[in-house]
């Protein structure tokens, strides 16, 4: 019985990671329709990166023991496509100096694996200790990714708009943190259970917001385009009237 609600869980909890990696799919579909990344933060899935780095290096014959973890491979080898392909979107989108940000950020955060990896794999010399090092640092890892959406609680609070963060990416968050939590716990391992206990109350967090402002939308202001094509507008209608005028003068003189 124990084995059999482990293993329904555990594909609970592999499923939901995967509708989690896929869900910014909707935002990255907007930057394309509409040729910006607007005042969407890459951050997220920067750090959703590395959490799937780690996580599949976890699952690895490297750090773990046979096949114990080979699921986390799965899952997480399919999420570091994803979020390569949206960093990359986010990088085509983006301004100049966004570009140069968000891919040094991205380096930083590779030669930080890389880094980690290396350790793991050169300086310990048994799975045990191999697992308790990456498990650490992927703990961080985790507990960053979960709370890397709230980089714009500051926005929503100042504008009152949820607009910039999206409520699925959110909800999903929720839904995976009190999964992988039970899971951690039936195979008794903290290192996938101990990230959620601060996932499941971020997560809550961003939801009440969401539910607080979720009215809200943020007035784009008129860029100089928009203004010159109102002054066009309004010197086309003033000049009819100007030419009625002077014609009606002719006429009555």
């Amino acid at each position: 019985m124990g084995d059999r609600l482990r293993l329904a869980v555990g594909i609970m909890a592999h499923a939901a990671s995967l509708l989690l990696h896929t869900s910014p799919i909707l935002t990255f579909t907007r930057m394309i329709r509409k040729r910006s990344t607007e005042e969407f933060s890459c951050l997220p899935y920067i750090v959703a990166l590395l959490n799937c780095l780690f996580s599949t290096w976890y699952g690895l014959l490297v750090v773990s023991r046979r096949w114990e973890n080979v699921t986390l491979i799965t899952v997480n080898g399919l999420g570091i496509i994803f979020e390569v392909s949206f960093i990359l979107i986010y990088i085509r989108f983006a301004s100049a100096r966004g570009k140069i940000k968000v891919a040094a950020t991205a380096t930083s955060v590779v030669l930080v694996f890389c880094t980690a990896a290396i350790i793991s794999a050169l300086v310990f010399h048994d799975h045990h200790h191999r697992k308790v090092f990456v498990g650490s640092v992927g703990l961080v890892a985790s507990v960053a990714m979960y709370a890397s959406p709230l980089v714009v609680v500051k926005q929503v609070i100042q504008t009152k708009s949820v607009e910039y963060m999206p409520f699925h990416l959110s909800l999903l968050t929720f839904l995976v943190s009190s999964i992988w939590l039970a899971y951690g716990l039936l195979r008794h391992d903290l290192f996938l259970a101990s990230p959620n206990l601060v996932g499941i109350p971020l997560s809550i967090f961003q939801l009440v917001l969401y539910c607080k402002y979720r009215g809200g939308r943020i007035m784009e202001e008129p860029n100089e385009c928009n203004l010159e094509q109102n002054d066009q507008e309004k010197s086309n209608e003033v000049m009819p009237a100007t030419t009625n005028n002077i014609n009606g003068r002719s006429q009555s003189m």
